[in-house]
């Protein structure tokens, strides 16, 4: 998850700024700091992990929704989008029929905690489908947790393009430099989901990909996250992927802003993880 929540920082300066370029200091500005893309990352982990591998759908959904309960209203200024605030208010845990990319950005952890893609586009679904139970809201969920299963067994970029737009129907025939002039902000998962798979099949390593999704100039913290969520999969155990360095910096930054409560959680998805790496 790390990938998701350096793309997230990274990515969290330049939402509405529309900057085309990728020529930017990976840690641009102060105060550095995550949004709700990384709250509701954890608070998605965070459920999974309580809940077992081997969970069924009622307490799978049961645990996501006060996970994300729980951290969305300890953290209340993550910048969360308004639906999504009315919902954390209520005391149900009724969805609300949402299609944004809210659904895809806090999935990552669902890409690794599972051993097959069928078990990992099912908990995908639930996980999405707590709020966001429009299709395009659980396909945008199911897509990306897809694409990281698929980076994090071996699968090559062609292998991932041709099963994301045979499952899914995305295209991802358009180039970077194809989209990039006339894209702006959008947050719903079919305009945003399949630009941010781009981002990363151009993508020549994790950083790369995380500017490549910067660059687009649209809904920049949850494209870089995503971005960067599918990248740290494909880019392990490799010089091109993320380094120490970078692992460290986020953990400070997590530390800086008060929310070592995170990091705990991270701390638990690693050792989760490498039963499946």
């Amino acid at each position: 998850m790390y990938g998701a929540i350096l793309g997230d920082i990274i990515g969290e300066p330049f939402e509405f700024v529309r900057y085309k370029g990728k020529d930017f200091p990976l840690f641009y500005g102060k105060p550095l700091r995550s949004t709700d893309d990384t709250c509701m990352t954890i608070a998605v982990c965070n459920a999974l992990l309580d809940a077992g591998t081997d969970a069924d759908e009622e307490t799978i959904k049961q645990k996501v929704a006060v996970s994300m309960k729980y951290f969305g209203r300890k953290y209340p200024r993550e910048r969360y989008g308004q639906k999504f605030v009315r919902w954390l208010g209520r005391d149900s845990a009724d969805p609300y029929n949402s299609f944004g990319n809210g659904s895809a950005m806090r999935v990552s952890s669902v890409g690794w905690l599972y051993d097959t893609i069928e078990r990992t586009r099912q908990v995908a679904r639930w996980t999405a489908e707590v709020t966001h139970n429009h299709p395009e809201g659980v396909k945008g969920a199911e897509s990306v947790a897809s694409v990281i299963f698929l980076a994090r067994t071996g699968k090559s970029k062609d292998e991932i393009r041709k099963y994301i737009v045979s499952e899914f129907g995305y295209n991802l025939d358009r180039t970077l430099d194809e989209i990039r002039p006339d894209y702006f902000h959008k947050e719903s998962c079919q305009e945003s989901v399949p630009e941010s798979i781009t981002a990363f099949l151009e993508s020549t390593s994790f950083e790369d990909a995380v500017r490549n999704a910067v660059s687009l100039g649209g809904d920049t913290d949850t494209m870089a996250c995503i971005a960067g969520s599918i990248a740290e999969a494909f880019y392990q155990n490799s010089p091109k992927g993320i380094s120490d360095e970078l692992k460290a910096q986020c953990r400070e930054i997590l530390t800086s802003t008060k929310h070592e409560e995170f990091i705990a959680v991270l701390d638990r998805f690693e050792k989760a993880q490498k039963v499946f790496s």
